[in-house]
């Protein structure tokens, strides 16, 4: 497992969790189509951790997804992180995810990710919902301070707990911090040796190497507005923005290191 890269899209409309968002372009289908067309190129699959509305608004979008053969994955049915819900309204809310992914095609959907790495300790309740609803596996945990949600101490190796695996981020050390070097706005912002050596590091470790993006994270062309979840900071919305034409070239990078990228379901069922 030394060589994997569990590369994964968090597939969102940034549009949809804000008031004003139908003023702005729809990007979401363009993006993930470069991303298809990435993958295709390299000849690898991967998970999409999609929300709800997203199915609901791009089904289409869904099914190429599946009939080019990845991994279809939940990640909530309105992007609400787990600390503005309860068991109860996270088992509907799982329940209207999966329901809008299989009207658009998916016939078997065992993994999630929590909107912003919101599995944290105070709310681990989540894998005994997860467990009802029939998941095999989470990638949630962000095993890290963060200015919004962390897990600092879980580790990076898979841990199950209550019956479902979870996948926590690979997280390095960057002067003080400690930040997931693969994802997100962390892979573009990040100095590129650092993400690169952070990359060796997890193979060296015998562990996989986890990423995510989002279809913003390549998106050059996207109007200029305050994201949502950011607390309104000016820093973070320009880094939200900061690098994007930089992510195919670092992930072909992390390619010529030796690594293959796989769906978090196949890595699963080898554990």
């Amino acid at each position: 497992m030394d060589d994997i890269y569990l590369f994964s899209i968090d597939l969102e409309d940034v549009r949809f969790q804000m008031a004003d968002g139908a003023r702005f372009a729809e990007r979401v289908p363009i993006n993930a189509r470069r991303y298809l067309a990435w993958l295709k190129d390299k000849g690898f699959r991967c998970t999409f951790f999609a929300a709800g509305d997203v199915a609901e608004t791009y089904p289409d979008l869904i099914r190429e997804i599946l009939d080019a053969g990845h991994e279809v994955g939940c990640h909530t049915s309105r992007h609400v992180p787990l600390d503005r819900q309860t068991p109860a309204t996270f088992r509907d809310d799982l329940a209207a995810n999966i329901d809008a992914l299989r009207r658009a095609g998916a016939k078997d959907v065992r993994g999630f990710r929590a909107p912003i790495f919101s599995l944290t300790p105070a709310t681990a309740w989540a894998y005994g919902v997860l467990r009802e609803m029939g998941f095999a596996y989470s990638s949630s945990v962000l095993p890290a301070k963060n200015p919004f949600y962390g897990w600092p101490g879980f580790g990076m190796a898979p841990k199950r707990i209550e019956g479902v695996w979870e996948l926590p981020m690979t997280v390095a050390r960057f002067g003080t911090y400690v930040v997931p070097p693969a994802g997100g706005v962390y892979f573009r912002v990040l100095p590129r040796p650092f993400v690169l050596r952070a990359a060796r590091k997890a193979r060296g470790s015998k562990r996989p190497l986890l990423g995510y993006a989002h279809p913003y994270d390549i998106d050059r062309e996207q109007e200029r507005f305050m994201h949502p979840d950011i607390d309104d900071s000016r820093f973070y919305n320009f880094l939200m923005y900061y690098n994007r034409g930089g992510v195919f070239p670092r992930l072909d990078a992390i390619l010529k290191e030796g690594f293959r990228i796989e769906p978090y379901g196949e890595f699963v069922a080898s554990l």
